[in-house]
């Protein structure tokens, strides 16, 4: 079947490619799994750099692989581009039923008839309860989700049915509640395996805090910590150039002179 739109034709190069090309023609969706898992990983890297072309050619990439997903869901009589695009806007205007009010009859509304959009998690919930009795507001995160955007998406749907602090200060202070515990456990007890885990334990909750403290100020929290450590690898990387230039060898300059370094680095950025 021909497809005339930008993605039908990405559609049918694949279809071309599992006719004629031996490696593409053996792949089943498993085996492309790591291959997506890595294209998402990259674009989420070019996105995080602001970098345009990169951010093309990554989007590029990923699209390749959706479409080599719809050629094997056809082959294997799953589904095919017209059911995937019905799919995407009946969730959509489910989703927006104040934006597409006749597109979305079926969908309900508030109790009072309101037709104001509601929370993105009450619109969302149908959909985790469809074939699924029992689904609960955290329920189908992916569970190799990475802990930090774990943390956020909990936080965010716990947030979308209305638990949530009023304003940042709640995550402050529980961050600073977090903090005392931590340096409670800390002054407590000699090292032991069962204080290891306590300390784990209250490590945890900080970093969620601090996460949620992100959430509270609209900031994504895993940016700023990318952020973060690319300031420090800049200002590591100054600090071995000025010592190399000063003729220290930082492996055994001890951590005294370090530190004047890496104030005096500190102080180049400004």
């Amino acid at each position: 079947m021909q497809e005339s739109s930008a993605l039908g034709r990405v559609v049918e190069l694949v279809r071309e490619l599992r006719r004629r090309c031996p490696w593409d023609a053996a792949q089943t969706p498993q085996t492309l799994r790591p291959y997506l898992v890595e294209e998402a990983l990259e674009l989420d890297h070019a996105l995080g750099k602001q970098d345009s072309e990169s951010i093309r050619e990554e989007l590029g990439d990923l699209l390749l692989h959706v479409a080599f997903q719809i050629v094997l869901a056809e082959e294997a009589g799953a589904f095919g581009t017209e059911d995937l695009v019905r799919t995407v806007e009946r969730k959509m205007w489910r989703r927006h039923a104040h934006l597409f009010p006749a597109a979305a009859a079926g969908a309900s509304e508030n109790a009072s008839g309101d037709k104001r959009p509601a929370s993105w998690e009450h619109a969302k919930a149908p959909e985790r309860q469809e074939g699924a009795p029992g689904y609960g507001v955290l329920d189908g995160l992916p569970a190799n989700l990475p802990a930090l955007l774990m943390a956020y998406r909990l936080q965010e749907r716990a947030a979308g049915v209305g638990f949530d602090w009023s304003d940042p200060r709640g995550p402050l202070d529980k961050i600073r509640e977090e903090l005392g515990e931590l340096e409670a456990e800390l002054s407590a007890t000699a090292a032991t395996k069962e204080r290891t885990a306590r300390l784990s334990h209250e490590i945890g909750d900080i970093l969620f805090a601090v996460v949620n403290l992100a959430r509270k100020l609209d900031l994504d929290p895993r940016a700023a910590l990318e952020d973060a450590n690319r300031r420090f690898a800049d200002r590591f990387r100054h600090m071995e150039r000025l010592a190399a230039e000063r003729g220290i060898d930082i492996s055994t300059a001890g951590l005294e002179t370090l530190d004047r370094l890496w104030e005096e680095t500190k102080q180049d950025a400004q």
